[in-house]
């Protein structure tokens, strides 16, 4: 009995021997690499954010925002057909990359049934491929919506053509938003009340002109109440401008704008002339006002009452016209190449290519590198005016080699005032953008 019980626990414990499968007898290690190569393989998931920047040619920081609002795509088949149907429609990858960073969505319309169907009913407007393909990008999600045609062919006819249309859409793509027509029926109708055509509102060269047609109508017709106290007569281009700017800036905003300019020195009386004849001026910052201001009084020299009367000196770019430009004519004084006193406005109104070709082409034999450190200086660079001064003081350096007076010519010359002037605009943009 006792050894009976043994054979049992001996049985019991042993590791059980592999049975044979089919007749054939499969050791351990075979069973083993046999349940190995059989077990399925989990497919990698799906990466959006990287799908984004390798597929659709996202930045990591545009892929990173976009990929928050597609989280829940799982798989890459509908974002793949979508981007071939971009490319046969014939956006490159730069335009399908702007189109999806401005509408993420758009990787998970359905190709047949939506984007398609859209191409199809522009197609049925007139519009050729190619200007569909324009479209897209600058329409974002609007161009997935049943409204866009219809939407479209509202606009064509107050907007003129469809490439104004494009270029209004790079401001207020609300043009196109689904029920737009019933909010913009009204304020068109408003505005021929007033004797305003609309059509002048949307063509207007005004950057934020197109904003107007699809602002909140009682703003609008406070708005006009109020520039019609500026005594500009309605059909005017500068009660266009007016318009656009006091719609789309608020009271508060041109308050205190109006406070910083009685801060400069001008009075109220002052004020209305400038808005008269500048009326988008409550459109400017405060700080290109403050700059343009302390730079044309200061460093210039000009009065206030001159500024009043040439209010558009304010809405200059300071360092790509207004500075190069002064700097240069003092360049060209210095050296007694401009023997006439020149009016500040005509120098600084004169077209880009009309001021080069006055003051930069005429002068390049007698000072080498001027173009070159004059187109420096009208750059984008926040220090491209240092072209300028580098430009005198190589000047100034040959002139003590032949014996001149570096000492009393830098007193007069412009040295010291660019030196100054770069400082000063270095500082004010270290200080950060409004």
């Amino acid at each position: 009995m006792i050894h009976f019980r043994r054979r049992i626990l001996t049985l019991l414990l042993q590791p059980a021997s592999p049975r044979p499968i089919a007749g054939i007898f499969l050791p351990p290690c075979s069973l083993r690499r046999l349940l190995s190569t059989t077990a399925p393989v989990s497919p990698k998931p799906f990466a959006v954010e990287d799908y984004l920047v390798a597929g659709c040619g996202l930045t990591r920081a545009e892929a990173v925002k976009a990929s928050a609002k597609i989280s829940h795509l799982s798989s890459p088949s509908n974002p793949d057909a979508v981007i071939a149907f971009l490319s046969d429609l014939g956006l490159p990858r730069p335009a399908i990359a702007a189109a999806i960073a401005a509408d993420p969505r758009l990787l998970c319309a359905d190709v047949e049934k939506n984007l398609a169907k859209r191409v199809g009913e522009l197609g049925d407007l007139g519009l050729s491929r190619s200007q569909i393909a324009r479209l897209l990008p600058l329409a974002g999600w609007c161009f997935r919506s049943s409204s866009l045609a219809t939407n479209l062919a509202f606009w064509l006819p107050v907007f003129g053509s469809f490439d104004k249309i494009l270029k209004a859409l790079r401001m207020n793509k609300n043009l196109l938003r689904p029920g737009v027509q019933k909010s913009a029926k009204p304020i068109l109708a408003f505005l021929e009340q007033c004797g305003i055509n609309a059509s002048d509102v949307a063509r207007s060269s005004t950057m934020y002109s197109s904003r107007l047609l699809t602002a909140n109508p009682e703003y609008l017709r406070d708005a006009v109440a109020r520039v019609e106290e500026l005594g500009l007569d309605r059909s005017s281009r500068r009660f266009h401008r007016g318009l656009v700017a006091v719609a789309l800036v608020s009271k508060e905003t041109a308050a205190r704008k109006i406070r910083l300019m009685e801060e400069l020195g001008f009075s109220q009386d002052d004020l209305l002339v400038i808005m008269r004849k500048l009326p988008n001026f409550v459109a400017l910052s405060e700080k290109k006002i403050r700059r343009a201001v302390e730079f044309l009084k200061r460093d210039v020299g000009l009065e206030g009452r001159y500024i009043v009367q040439r209010p558009v000196l304010l809405a200059y770019s300071l360092e790509r016209r207004l500075l190069p430009r002064h700097c240069l004519l003092k360049v060209l004084r210095t050296k007694g190449l401009l023997n006439s006193e020149l009016d500040y406005y005509y120098t600084a109104a004169l077209s880009e290519k009309k001021f080069v070709n006055k003051f930069v082409h005429p002068y390049e034999d007698h000072i080498a590198g001027l173009a070159d450190a004059y187109a420096s200086g009208c750059s984008e660079e926040r220090n491209g005016v240092a072209s300028l001064l580098s430009l005198q003081t190589e000047m100034d350096a040959r002139e003590i080699e032949n014996g001149e007076d570096f000492l009393v010519r830098k007193k007069e010359g412009i040295v010291d005032y660019c030196q100054m002037i770069l400082i000063d605009y270095a500082g004010a943009n270290n200080a950060g953008e409004e």
